[in-house]
């Protein structure tokens, strides 16, 4: 069974930094498209951040200078370096594997990130 582990979360004052990590087991981790998304009550998920087989990175216009998306095949684990903090980035966070040509999708449990003084 295909298990998504992320870690990581908790709450951080604004202008703050945060590091999310998510360890993948059961799936050939180096093939795959990582992302992370998030999801703050009453919104729909929403992508922040992918990264390819190759290690090419993608981020919402929202994070982008302030998040950093890295993977380590090696050890099938994907972090997200979370950088200026803001409130409205309080959400949680999910951790996404996308097989080649999109045909597996799996996600985590997701990890509760706060901001807030």
């Amino acid at each position: 069974q295909v298990q998504l582990v992320e870690s990581g979360g908790g709450l951080v004052q604004p202008g703050g930094s945060l590091r999310l990590s998510c360890a993948a087991s059961r799936i050939m981790f180096s093939l795959y498209t990582m992302g992370w998304y998030r999801q703050a009550p009453g919104t729909q998920r929403e992508l922040v951040a992918t990264i390819t087989s190759g290690g090419s990175t993608n981020y919402a216009s929202s994070v982008t200078g302030r998040f950093t998306i890295s993977r380590d095949n090696a050890k099938s684990t994907m972090t997200l370096q979370m950088n200026l903090l803001n409130p409205e980035d309080t959400a949680v966070y999910y951790c996404n594997a996308e097989s080649p040509l999109k045909k597996w999708t799996y996600w985590g449990q997701g990890t509760q990130v706060t901001v807030s003084s």
